[in-house]
């Protein structure tokens, strides 16, 4: 956090040394003096105590699916192991994170464990700044008190039972949904609140600290044309190959950004030997380097950036993507190397499907060009004299002093997802992830003046793609999801017997028979029994209390499913019979979709919904 020399604070029992600061020091460290510690690694947890007890999430911190997991044995994190593309490993584990030495301090916000609760989400608390009675409660070495939101509670707790609040945590809102009580989504909005206070205090005080010290970019070898590593070769094309374009040396601006040059059109550029407009070709922007002219800055919340000095107009060419030329095998030894040695910036981009262009050790100022979700520029592969070669071109009119920016379509390798800072209205939160579709204001603008002409169009009932809560004990928390189309039903894996969460494409009990396991076809609205067409006879009823097709376990008293069944075809035969002579086109066969008294269609979990009126026309599925 800080660059500049200060007092440092050393642990009497380990190496670990921080500065003498609450903002650096790693929360739960128990101060002796003014330069000695005891560090949260010597934390030990006590026999009996649930609240010392090591516990992991139930999902990859990757891709937040569940499965089979790779848990740390340091904090929280799990990791599916192809995720993270490592083998196996053998004995215990830890996350880069915890490899690296990182500890929750002062003023973190992150999420809680605390007995069967869900993660809640709380902010560190330094204990001089705590309730005299808070503070009297026994604790050890390593645990530090958390302030939870929305309940206002506070707790010792240690690094096992916490992991970090992330940005994606402030923007998103599916913790907000249905069936979320108040006190959860008080603390939801309040977390967010305060996370992103901290974040600017944090973001403002690392500008003033980079402005004081005056710091300059990381060192990089600037180069003008890409170098290739190893076996790794830079294609040159015959004169007679390069293709040629049918602009003319009298054209007003020919082969430019106007003209019809075909050589454009297909992103190939001129050659002077061979385009007929010869020096007035204005499609040789790659050899010439005629780049826009930009300027390295400190941006407030990511680092070092890249904007323009001058107007740049849309489509107009601003630089070239330069650096070494690698192979894959180079490639991943590189990530290799910077996972280890914890580095987290990449300058990698895919040239084709054998090279990757590496602007990290050498470059040009296009290596600060940051992401966003919503850019200004784009790459482009132009072939240039027989070999592919990377441009970055306007997208929009860019006025001067506007920082530029393109989607890197991040390809996530490591531990977790890379975190977006873009700021941008339809961020997706994570580096990879496809951004959030935002209609432009134009359209907007268009949507809102139609409205008041014409017809009221309907709203448009969206359905939630899952529940909130479990369909046994209809409780929150963690849950586990079917994968089947169209279920949207959770469950808790403890309702379930299950001692983890299942891997793969995994189907919940509901569709499939309870007696012979193969695919359900009549379902019980109360829980999770289900039978085959050869096994409902006798086990589902139709519940007199509400109407609902259940089994015997809610409403042994309910009228058998048989006998139902045959008063609605009765009753759909006599109405056919008043309308006209009834003209079977095919042999009649099972019923496949039932209907109790209050006429809800049971043909599946998406198909309950449709009712009709009673007496009357009756849709029974008849083959």
């Amino acid at each position: 956090i800080f660059y500049f020399l200060c007092r440092l604070v050393r642990c009497v029992r380990c190496p670990v040394a921080y500065h003498a600061t609450d903002l650096c020091m790693a929360a739960g460290s128990v101060v002796l003096s003014n330069n000695s510690i005891v560090c949260p690694n010597h934390f030990t947890p006590r026999r009996g105590v649930k609240n010392h007890e090591h516990v992991n999430v139930s999902w990859c911190f990757v891709c937040t699916e569940g499965g089979s997991l790779l848990c740390c044995e340091s904090c929280p994190a799990a990791f599916h192991r192809e995720c993270l593309n490592i083998e196996m490993p053998k004995g215990s584990w830890y996350c880069n994170d915890c490899k690296a030495g990182k500890k929750p301090r002062y003023k973190d916000i992150v999420w809680v464990k605390v007995g069967r609760y869900r993660w809640w989400p709380a902010e560190v608390s330094h204990p001089k700044t705590i309730p005299e009675n808070i503070q009297r409660m026994r604790h050890d070495v390593g645990e530090f008190p958390v302030h939870f939101f929305g309940s206002n509670d506070y707790l010792w707790t240690y690094q096992a039972r916490v992991f970090p609040y992330m940005d994606v945590d402030a923007n998103s809102k599916e913790k907000m949904g249905k069936g979320v009580d108040a006190t959860y989504k008080k603390a939801l909005e309040e977390a967010a609140v305060r996370f992103r206070e901290l974040q600017a205090e944090k973001e403002l005080r690392q500008l003033q600290e980079d402005r004081k010290n005056d710091r300059k970019p990381p060192p990089y070898k600037h180069i003008k044309v890409n170098r290739p590593i190893g076996k790794v070769q830079i294609f040159t094309a015959d004169l007679s190959e390069i293709p040629r374009c049918n602009c003319k040396k009298t054209d007003d601006s020919p082969c430019g950004m106007d003209s019809e040059c075909i050589n454009r059109m297909l992103l190939y550029e001129c050659h002077p030997q061979v385009c007929p407009a010869a020096e007035r070709c204005l499609n040789q922007a790659f050899t010439k380097r005629q780049y826009s002219q930009v300027e390295i800055f400190r941006t407030l919340s990511r680092g070092w950036g890249l904007r323009c000095v001058h107007d740049i107009k849309k489509g107009q060419f601003v630089s070239e993507y330069v650096g070494e030329v690698i192979d894959e095998e180079e490639c991943r030894s590189r990530i290799r190397h910077a996972q280890d040695n914890n580095i987290c910036n990449f300058y990698m981009l895919t040239l084709d499907k054998d090279r990757i262009i590496d602007a990290g050790p050498k470059g040009n100022e296009a290596r600060f060009m940051n992401h966003s979700c919503q850019p200004n520029c784009e790459t482009q592969k132009w072939t240039v004299n027989g070999d592919t070669r990377v441009g970055l071109f306007a997208l929009i009119d860019i006025a001067a002093g506007t920082e530029l920016t393109f989607n890197y379509n991040l390809e996530c390798l490591g531990n977790r997802k890379t975190v977006c800072k873009c700021g941008a209205s339809n961020c997706s939160g994570f580096l990879g992830l496809r951004p959030k579709n935002n209609p432009p204001p134009d359209d907007k603008d268009r949507k809102l003046k139609r409205r008041g002409h014409g017809k009221r169009k309907k709203k448009v009932v969206l359905t939630k793609e899952r529940e909130d809560e479990c369909f046994i004990c209809g409780d929150g928390g963690q849950m586990v999801s079917c994968k089947k189309p169209g279920c949207p039903k959770v469950y808790h894996a403890d309702c379930l017997n299950l001692t983890k969460r299942p891997a793969g494409r995994w189907e919940c009990p509901w569709h499939q028979c309870d007696i012979c396991s193969k695919e359900a076809a009549s379902f019980c609205e109360l829980c999770v029994s289900s039978y085959c067409c050869q096994h409902r006879d006798g086990l589902l009823f139709i519940s007199k209390l509400d109407g609902k097709l259940s089994c015997s376990a809610h409403d042994p008293c309910g009228e058998p499913l048989e006998a139902v069944l045959c008063v609605l075809f009765k009753a759909f035969l006599s109405n056919l019979n008043t309308v006209e002579p009834p003209q079977p086109t095919r042999p009649c066969g099972p019923v496949v979709g039932t209907h109790d008294a209050g006429n809800t269609c049971h043909k599946g979990p998406s198909q309950r919904t449709r009712r009709t009126p009673y007496p009357g026309n009756i849709n029974c599925c008849l083959y």
